[in-house]
């Protein structure tokens, strides 16, 4: 098989995974999702996910987007054990290094697409002037330039997902996850999302980690990886 481990023995992981488990409750109710899961993922990759409900494909990716943490084994972004991070320091990992793009948008309903865009950079304690300027930069670079004061109700599904990509990659994160970006989204519409989440993976070196259950998504990605019962069953580079 070819994988990108054989691809990059040079190269360190940009993500790596290594025995990773996770298990929620306790006792006869105690259910494994994770069975000890082995992924490296480096720096420039464009990764979809992919398996059957229950498979853990979305309980790893919190795992890596930090909301969530292993049971056993080690989760290492750019080298640093993660789990030995206080919870703020996993926060500040969250705020400096990661996107975030949901399938059900995110916005906030009354509040216009600029200032949805400037959130993170409200957390980062960004000034008026810089949050503004970046934020409609980051608006520019999806197609959005003319619709800064639209709120989410006035806009398209495929434009609500737009302003969220731009919020997500208006911090310039190393890391973009997605979470099922175009389930919402119609065939074209969708097209036009992985489109636009190519061209930051290429043009950017955002490396991006996508959820999907849909095939023809995957293709755009450079690699798909299966997740089966807990664990990484196939790892593919296109």
């Amino acid at each position: 098989m070819n994988t990108p481990a054989n691809n990059s023995a040079a190269r360190s992981p940009l993500i790596e995974l290594c025995g990773v488990t996770k298990v929620y409750g306790v006792g006869i109710a105690a259910m494994e999702a994770l069975r000890g899961v082995d992924l490296r993922i480096y720096a420039g990759d464009f990764v979809a996910v992919m398996g059957p409900s229950g498979s853990g494909k979305s309980t790893c990716m919190n795992i890596l987007g930090c909301l969530d943490t292993p049971t056993t084994g080690v989760y290492r972004f750019q080298g640093i054990e993660v789990g030995r991070l206080t919870r703020n320091q996993r926060a500040l990992l969250r705020r400096h290094y990661l996107g975030f793009v949901f399938q059900g948008f995110n916005l906030l309903n009354r509040t216009s697409a600029l200032e949805n865009v400037e959130l993170p950079l409200i957390y980062r304690h960004a000034h008026t002037t810089e949050r503004h300027v970046t934020a409609r930069l980051a608006l520019e670079q999806v197609g959005l330039t003319g619709w800064e004061h639209h709120t989410p109700g006035e806009l398209s599904g495929g434009q609500q997902q737009r302003v969220a990509i731009a919020r997500a990659i208006v911090t310039r994160p190393v890391v973009l996850l997605a979470d099922e970006p175009t389930g919402n989204l119609d065939s074209k519409r969708s097209a036009e999302i992985m489109d636009l989440l190519t061209s930051f993976n290429r043009d950017h070196g955002i490396t991006i980690i996508m959820v999907t259950h849909e095939p023809d998504m995957a293709v755009y990605a450079k690699r798909t990886v299966h997740f089966l019962d807990g664990l990484v069953a196939t790892d593919h580079t296109h």
